[in-house]
C-alpha cells in the first residue's frame, strides 16, 4: 500500500517516469522536468495501487461514472472505475476539441474526471465542461500529480496524490530555451512543430 507522496516519487523514479531536459508541456509550457505516467502505470502493481489510492480520495464526492482524457489518463481512470465499481468512459480530441467520440453521454449524473498529471488542468476542465453540456454533475477530479501550485483552471479543489513543484517557464522566457538544449515533445498531444 501506498503511504504518501515520497513513495509515489520513488515509484515514478523507479518506473523511468520522471525525465529531466528539456520539455514542452501539453500546456504550451517549458520545463526541466517530464512525467511520463504511461511508464509507471505499465507496472500493473503500480497501476492497481495507485487506482485504490485515488479511489479512496474521490470515493466521498460519489461518484456514479469516472471519465478521462485521452491518451493520459485511459489506464489510471479505468483502474479508479473498477476500484469503486463505477462504468468507466473517455475523452479524446476531435477537431480540436474533447469529445466523447466512442460513447453515448451518460446524461443526469455524478462524474468524476481523472487524469494522470496536471499542469493547467486545461484538458480536465475540458472533460468535465463537456460532459456537463450533456447534463452530468462534474463533482471533483482527480489526478496522480498536481504540478499546478495551486495555480490550475479548475473550478473546485484538484484531489492528488503528490504535488510536484518543477518550474515552468513560458517560451520567451524559458532558461533552457537561452541555454539552446534541444526542446522535446514527448506527450501525446500533438502541438504542432517543435
Amino acid at each position: 500500500m501506498i503511504t504518501g507522496p515520497d513513495n509515489i516519487i520513488q515509484m515514478l523514479e523507479q518506473s523511468g517516469a520522471l525525465l529531466k531536459g528539456h520539455f514542452l508541456l501539453t500546456s504550451g509550457l517549458h520545463s526541466a522536468n517530464y512525467l511520463q505516467c504511461a511508464m509507471l502505470l505499465r507496472r500493473t502493481d503500480f497501476a492497481a495501487e495507485i487506482g485504490r489510492e485515488l479511489a479512496a480520495l474521490v470515493k466521498p464526492l460519489a461518484p456514479e461514472v469516472i471519465v478521462s482524457p485521452a491518451m493520459g489518463g485511459l489506464i489510471v481512470g479505468h483502474e479508479v472505475a473498477r476500484d469503486l465499481g463505477l462504468p468507466f468512459l473517455f475523452c479524446e480530441r476531435q477537431d480540436g476539441a474533447m469529445v466523447l467520440r466512442r460513447f453515448p453521454h451518460p446524461g443526469k449524473v455524478r462524474v468524476v474526471v481523472v487524469e494522470d498529471v496536471v499542469t493547467t488542468g486545461g484538458s480536465v476542465k475540458e472533460v468535465g465542461r463537456h460532459l456537463e453540456k450533456g447534463g452530468a454533475a462534474w463533482v471533483g477530479s482527480a489526478v496522480i500529480v498536481d504540478r499546478s501550485q495551486g495555480k490550475h483552471v479548475l473550478d473546485h479543489e484538484l484531489l492528488s496524490l503528490v504535488r510536484a513543484d518543477f518550474p515552468v517557464y513560458e517560451a520567451a522566457q524559458c532558461p533552457l530555451c537561452q541555454e539552446a538544449l534541444p526542446l522535446v515533445k514527448p506527450g501525446s498531444r500533438d502541438l504542432g512543430k517543435v
